[in-house]
């Protein structure tokens, strides 16, 4: 049997109280530190939701940079010394400023560049835009970058100032004669100076039509000195105005008709200056012997041309044959001399007829080097008496 190891000396009452003191003791231990252990549960409980909420807050939005939803537009009139306005059209994403950049382009519309310190909402045209289009690029801007878009380029930029217009009508002065010099009145012209001209010189007709070669064109060509070419032609100037907006146009009144150069006492011109619509003339017809009296005698045919102002005219091709063939031998063409007179030598064949009748001969007189059929040509038929 074991024996009580509680001391014999201690009443058991004292002893009694002392185990219930150790048994209270260890249960108060045990609840403490169950209450030690909830709390450091609750503890890390707490400290996970502050972790948490501390990460929430330190998260940033991205802002994302502005896009375009409706093109940016220009308002104004396209034309010289006009100011244009950019609008900025509709944006995404709150743009917060806004950069423009205005580009000159091409009549077409293509090759566009920028234009140097272009870069405000508003824009002057300018001279330099004159016959270009236009366009703008507008940049939208916010801390998340910036988008960019362009408009539609305006039409044609038109000039601002007025074209040339004629209010007094251009003339021309000056002797009408071969080796004269004329010379150009402008007349008056409205329009935005300066204003430059330039000069067509063109030959007419004798009633001033038909002006179709332009013998002179140049922007120094406000004279002309007449050569033989323009004889028996009259003479006109177009007159061109041209400033920065436009050019036009007008006639001078035509001149007299060109007359050979006068020298005193002189009654012959040179064939080289008639021109049409002038035209050599056979007017003066003789033979010698007249009538014909035998086949072996030859016959002496002179004849006289002129021009078409009764001015006898030298160096005249002159032509001649016997009608029927084979009556005439054929003689060379002869030119005319200084008084207008050329003379040709007749040679009868055998078969040319000694009855009474008459010898007939075609005549042609030309200038050299004009056509057979056309030029100043003229033809004749002409006859000499056969007894």
């Amino acid at each position: 049997m074991t024996r009580n190891r509680a001391n014999p000396r201690m009443p058991r009452t004292r002893q009694w109280l002392l185990r219930a003191f150790s048994v209270a003791f260890a249960i108060g231990a045990g609840f403490a530190s169950s209450v030690a252990i909830g709390s450091a549960s609750t503890s890390s409980t707490t400290t996970a939701t502050t972790t948490t909420a501390a990460t929430t807050t330190a998260t940033t939005t991205t802002v994302q940079p502005p896009a375009n939803t409706t093109p940016p537009s220009i308002s104004g009139t396209a034309m010289d010394g006009q100011q244009l306005t950019a609008s900025n059209g509709s944006w995404t994403n709150s743009p917060t400023s806004y950069t423009y950049q205005w580009q000159r382009c091409a009549s077409d519309g293509g090759s566009c560049g920028a234009i140097t310190g272009a870069d405000s909402k508003q824009f002057t045209i300018s001279t330099a835009d004159v016959g270009h289009r236009l366009r703008v690029q507008v940049s939208a801007h916010n801390s998340g970058g910036s988008g960019t878009a362009t408009t539609a380029a305006t039409k044609v930029v038109e000039a601002s100032g007025t074209a040339p217009a004629n209010t007094k009508p251009p003339s021309v002065s000056g002797a009408v004669q071969e080796s004269a010099t004329l010379t150009v009145n402008n007349g008056t012209w409205s329009g935005s100076a300066p204003i430059k001209f330039d000069y067509t010189w063109q030959r007419c007709d004798t009633n001033g039509n038909g002006c179709s070669t332009f013998i002179a064109h140049s922007p120094n060509a406000s004279s002309y000195t007449l050569g033989s070419a323009d004889l028996g032609h009259t003479l006109r100037v177009e007159v061109t105005a041209t400033n920065a907006y436009g050019s036009s146009y007008l006639d001078s009144p035509h001149t007299a008709v060109v007359t050979a150069k006068t020298v005193q006492g002189a009654t012959t011109i040179s064939v080289n200056n008639v021109s049409l619509p002038d035209r050599l003339v056979i007017d003066g017809v003789q033979f010698a012997p007249n009538p014909t009296l035998s086949r072996t005698t030859p016959i002496q045919a002179r004849f006289h041309v002129s021009d078409s102002h009764g001015t006898s005219v030298q160096g005249a091709l002159v032509f001649v044959l016997g009608l029927p063939y084979g009556w005439t031998y054929n003689a060379p063409e002869q030119a005319t001399g200084t008084d207008g007179w050329a003379t040709l030598t007749i040679r009868p064949t055998r078969n040319m007829p000694l009855h009474r009748g008459d010898l007939v001969m075609f005549v042609r007189a030309r200038k050299p080097g004009d056509s057979l059929l056309a030029g100043v040509s003229t033809r004749r038929l002409v006859q000499e008496s056969i007894r």
